[in-house]
């Protein structure tokens, strides 16, 4: 049975972190998943404590997942229209698959802006480039995550 634990664990740590990149997939729930799954084998050298740490972390990197977004259309210049735009486009994507995720954000925002003022297109753009940098911010964050849960993951292996 630890075997098998161990072996779900590991695909759980991959699959999240391909679900950093794949945006169909919640990459930390599933990375963090992974850790669970190994905490009731026998091979987990980590404790409830930082079980219970990284969950946290977890949740709080998830939902920064669709804050980021919104604060990068606010830094780049964006109103509270291209805000909402991001938010009905992070809506909207999920939808649309992985390319709605994407650029659902930053085609919400480019529509949010031009809606209250139709003739700033430059202005328009620069809220969707700044949602789209927060998309990237966002997933880059992930990534980070779910690599430093992978290699915990492995160093309750070998240690």
């Amino acid at each position: 049975m630890d075997i098998l634990l161990l072996i779900l664990g590991g695909l759980a740590i991959l699959t999240g972190i391909a679900g950093c990149i794949l945006p169909v997939l919640p990459g930390p729930p599933l990375a963090w998943t992974g850790l669970l799954l190994m905490y009731f084998s026998k091979y987990a050298h980590f404790s409830t404590r930082m079980l219970m740490i990284t969950a946290a972390v977890t949740i709080l990197i998830s939902v920064m997942d669709f804050v980021i977004p919104l604060w990068g259309t606010r830094r780049f210049g964006g109103t509270k229209a291209g805000q909402r735009g991001a938010s009905l486009g992070i809506i909207a994507g999920f939808f649309m698959g992985p390319w709605g995720i994407i650029f659902g954000p930053l085609i919400g925002a480019f529509i949010g802006e031009m809606i209250i003022q139709p003739k700033e297109h430059t202005r328009a753009f620069k809220a969707a480039m700044g949602s789209f940098a927060g998309f990237l911010l966002s997933t880059g964050i992930k990534l980070i995550w779910c690599t430093m849960m992978a290699w915990w993951f492995v160093k309750a292996l070998t240690g």
